[in-house]
Order: C-alpha cells, then structure tokens, then sequence
C-alpha cells in the first residue's frame, strides 16, 4: 500500500510541477520573458526594478527565465508548436537567428522613432560592448595583446564563453577573426590560445565569479554584465587586448528585444516590450544596470555613464555585418572546433 501511496503521490506532484511550468504562461495576468543573462545580475538590478514597476502599473506579473544568449533561443525553437514565451531578449547574432526561423512576430514599439537599428522583429534594448575581465588582486596590469594570452603562466587560468552557445564566446570569436585581420589567422590564434584555455562554458556570466575568486586570472564577458558584477565581484577589472597591429578595438553587442511568434500572452508581451522601451525605463540603464539606453532621447549624466565612457577610451569601434556572421556561424563554430579540438 505505502508503494501504491508514494507512486500516486509522486504522480500528483509531476501532475503540479507540470501545472507550474504551463499554467503560468497561459494566464491572463503574466507575461513570460526568456532572456540571456546580464540584467538581472544583483539586488535591484535593471530588470527586477522595471519588472516591478511594471507589475504594479499593469497588475502584470513577470515569469522570467535565463540562460545563455543561444540557450534562450534554442528553447524557444524547441516549444515553438506550443509556445511558452512571450518575449525573448537575447543578442547578435542569436536575435538574428530566431527572426530568420520564424521564432519572431513583427511588433514596432512605440519607441521605434527613438531607437537607431533592429528590424520589424527586434529592436535593441540597451546598448553595450565585448570585452575582456581580468583579476586585479592577482594581475598587476591587464594583458596588453592577444599574444600576452598565451603566456604559459595563464596556463588553466584563462576561459571564454562557448562560441555558438554563448552570444558573447561567439562575440570573442569574431573579435578575435578582426583582430588578427581574418579566418585562417585567427583560428590559428584559438588553436595556441586553447593551451591555457580551461574549457567550454555555455554562460558567459558565471565566468565572473571565477575571475574575482582567483580560479581565473582572464575571461570574456561584456560590458553592461561585467560593470554590473563588480559591486559583487571586486577584484574583477574590464580590458580589451591589442591585435598584432596594436589596435584595441571592440563592436557593439546590444541586448535586443522581440515578440515570440504564437506568444501565449502576445498583448502583455507588447505591454512589457513597450514599457521597458519607454523613456522613464530607458533612463535608468546606465544609472541601475551600468549599460547605455537604446534611445536617442535619452542623454544619461550620471556617474555610471561616465564610468563607461572612460573606460572605452582609447578603443576602436568596428561593425560586424550580423547577417554575414549568421550565414557563416556553423562554418565558424565548425573551424572552432576543429582548431581547438572541442
């Protein structure tokens, strides 16, 4: 009996969890947004403060889900015959591939006019940068090149992001291909950098915590995450390396935001996509989430933008071409694994 018991309760609680995981997206009153990480890095972090406000001034309540910029999106194509998201925030050139899989539905904000790039599918939502971290407490200075990398005292201490998985490991991967001025030189570049390298890792903001404990001497990251983490994570510092030529350059690699095809509560979704694009929202990027807003109306003055501008002096600023980079991804991924046999 106590066999047949647990068995019906077991089944009861899977009954439940199931009901958990479908019931809320479904419902009237919440909204479902799928997101790579880096905004709700924190106690009061951007997200958690505007999911708040927006709770309260629409009865609303947000489900928030996260996981590596790739991640998201591959979840979202997963459920798309019973699509469980309503927005999805991810970054180049993932965002690029959901609206190329039908994994997007047109919506133009009403921000739109106010916000420079994206498409009828998305839209950037706050505006940021690669980079690179590194432990003070343990490094006197940043490494000034890639080739400093290869330094066998950063042997096990080095680790970037996934690139195919991660937004910003595919960020270092393209980087690293403008760095050393093409393909064959810079997967040549991977394939050495691979004898310090520590390994995969899907997410790029668990890298963080590794980098201030010591575990790590040097990791990827971005801009709006890293600054974020480092009330948290105090010995940690952002640098971008020079490339052979001595040029230390960088791209911008915005949060972008968009409305999931078959959203279960499309109209909430819009609700939210339009209330974090609003102007009172976008105010506080650089001020809470230590990013740049998306719109053109907003000229932050507070200290935080002030710390970012200071540190990109000095850098050079290049555009990738994300449609180029979709088309190639799987070539490059490829190459990637090959050069550093992952």
């Amino acid at each position: 009996m106590k066999s047949r018991n647990a068995t019906m309760v077991a089944a009861f609680a899977a009954l439940l969890a199931s009901a958990a995981l479908v019931g809320p997206a479904l419902a009237d009153g919440v909204v479902t947004i799928y997101s790579a990480d880096g905004l709700h890095d924190g106690n009061g972090s951007w997200y958690e403060t505007e999911f708040a406000a927006f709770t309260k001034a629409t009865g609303i309540t947000v489900q928030y889900i996260e996981a590596g910029s790739g991640g998201v999106v591959e979840r979202v194509a997963k459920e798309k015959s019973n699509p469980q998201a309503d927005v999805l925030v991810t970054l180049p050139p993932f965002i690029q591939r959901a609206a190329v899989d039908g994994l997007l539905q047109d919506y133009k904000p009403e921000a739109a006019s106010q916000i420079d790039g994206g498409t009828d599918k998305y839209r950037p939502l706050v505006n940021n940068y690669m980079d690179f971290i590194y432990n003070s407490a343990v490094l006197s200075e940043a490494p000034k090149s890639y080739n400093d990398l290869l330094d066998p005292k950063f042997k096990g201490k080095i680790q970037y992001s996934t690139p195919g998985q991660a937004g910003d490991g595919t960020a270092v991967m393209l980087q690293i291909i403008h760095a050393f001025g093409g393909e064959d030189a810079g997967f040549a570049f991977m394939k050495k950098l691979q004898d310090n390298n520590v390994g995969p890792s899907a997410s790029t903001g668990k890298l963080t915590a590794l980098v201030n404990k010591g575990e790590l001497h040097v990791a990827n990251g971005d801009l709006q995450m890293n600054m974020s983490q480092m009330a948290d994570n105090p010995n940690i510092k952002v640098f971008w390396p020079a490339g052979p030529d001595g040029v230390r350059s960088t791209f911008a690699l915005p949060y972008e935001i968009g409305l999931v095809t078959g959203a279960p509560n499309g109209d909430n979704g819009k609700k939210l996509i339009d209330f974090l694009l609003a102007k009172e929202a976008q105010s506080t990027v650089s001020s809470i989430a230590i990013g740049m807003p998306a719109r053109k109306d907003v000229a932050p003055s507070d200290a935080n933008f002030a710390k970012l501008q200071e540190a990109m002096k000095g850098l050079t600023i290049w555009s990738p071409n994300w449609d180029e980079a979709l088309s190639k991804l799987p070539e490059y991924v490829k190459k990637w694994n090959e050069a550093t046999g992952s």
